[in-house]
């Protein structure tokens, strides 16, 4: 039985923006490059792109053999998850699609594997193709070490069946004239109040102390309880399963009497080694480490902690799984500054450099409203109004 491997990728540049996916079909006992395919997607998500773009693999692994058995490789987390049945697929343009994946081969033929972002190379210059071009469809069979010398036939598809779904979806691109989606799901994003290391600026993410409030801390969590109390808009509660978010989703809940649901999604970035330590103090003891950091989002803190890259990865899909629960409601997010500061600039389509660009302030309030058609908008951020005398 002949085995392949599949990596596929898929981009969207403003998530919903110009999107398109690539996939490389390689043959699992040699390593060589069988096919290439990729496809400019118009205006859609991230997600959908790179569902799209294994659909195309594993297509055109079935067309090479469709009793072979094939490894996905992706380094989309929520992909890899919701294909091998770990994570429920809700959202209403993935689920279609996950379906159609799933029945290109028999059951137990395909596997999933996550890797990461710089092993996936081959299928993200594919995407990143499609994407500047903004062409059609293309798959090419490479020949075989048996078919050298011969011409190695292509299949260009121009994926027209596709092309009414496209231009549905442009019309819901950003513009003055967006279609009506309904009520969008609403997050409201709070960052917990001061702890004894907030003041003195010290790293405190997943890995350290898991401080308490602090008096101040606490006095904070009350203003935004009455704040958010006033307004009345809040349904539902859900609060990084860290102590301090906690005890800030619990003063609000009290308030408001609705019960606060923990949603492991949400913790802070793990900053391994510098957890405890000010700005400072790592740029003494890890001046190198720090400044690949700073320059890099794939770069990970001293000692194995997490890089913004794989924070990204990991709200993305904790948004994805969230927004498809919550249609139609406002959630306040109990959580921390690079969670907040990510759902911002995702939805903003912003860079990860931007991430040092925004201030977040203790127990401050930011808002994200996302629509049906994977649309975001950004209605607030950093509000402490509420924290004032």
């Amino acid at each position: 039985m002949r085995e392949f491997i599949v990596e596929a990728d898929g981009g969207s540049r403003g998530n919903p923006g110009p999107a398109g996916y690539g996939s490389v079909v390689l043959d699992a006992a040699t390593g060589e490059t069988l096919v290439e395919t990729y496809e400019y997607l118009g205006v859609t998500t991230n997600n959908v792109a790179e569902y799209r773009g294994l659909l195309a693999g594993l297509r055109a692994a079935h067309d090479l053999d469709p009793a072979a058995r094939v490894h996905v490789r992706m380094d989309s987390k929520l992909v890899v998850e919701q294909m091998s049945g770990r994570w429920k697929i809700k959202h209403p343009d993935m689920k279609p699609l996950a379906l159609e994946a799933g029945r290109v081969f028999p059951p137990g033929q395909v596997t999933y594997e996550w890797i990461p972002r710089e092993q996936n190379k081959r299928a993200d210059r594919l995407a990143n193709e499609a994407m500047d071009t903004e062409g059609s469809a293309s798959s090419v069979r490479k020949p075989t070490s048996g078919e050298a010398g011969t011409e190695a036939p292509v299949d260009v598809r121009a994926a027209k069946a596709d092309a009414d779904v496209r231009a549905a979806k442009a019309v819901a691109a950003p513009g003055w004239a967006p279609a009506d989606m309904g009520a969008p799901a609403t997050f409201v994003l709070l960052r917990h109040g001061e702890t004894p290391l907030t003041p003195q600026k010290r790293f405190s993410g997943s890995g350290g102390t898991d401080p308490s409030l602090s008096d101040i801390g606490r006095e904070q969590a009350e203003r935004a309880a009455e704040a958010l109390a006033r307004r009345g808009t809040i349904q539902h509660i859900l609060a990084s399963p860290l102590t301090r978010t906690r005890q800030t989703a619990a003063a609000v809940a009290e308030r408001l009497g609705i019960e606060v649901t923990v949603e492991d999604g949400l913790i802070e970035t793990d900053f391994g080694a510098w957890e405890g330590l000010t700005f400072g103090e790592v740029r003494e003891r890890y001046p190198d480490d720090l400044t690949k950091w700073l320059a890099d989002p794939e770069a990970e803190p001293t000692g194995g902690g997490e890089s913004f890259a794989a924070t990204a990865t990991r709200i993305a899909a904790t948004r994805d799984k969230l927004v498809a629960a919550y249609a139609g409601r406002t959630v306040l997010l109990v959580t921390h500054v690079t969670p907040i500061k990510t759902f911002v600039r995702l939805a903003l389509g912003a860079p990860p450099e931007s991430l040092f660009r925004m201030e977040l302030s203790a127990a401050s309030l930011s808002a994200v409203a996302y629509y049906a058609d994977g649309n975001a908008s950004v209605r607030l951020l950093n509000d402490t109004s509420h924290l004032r005398p």
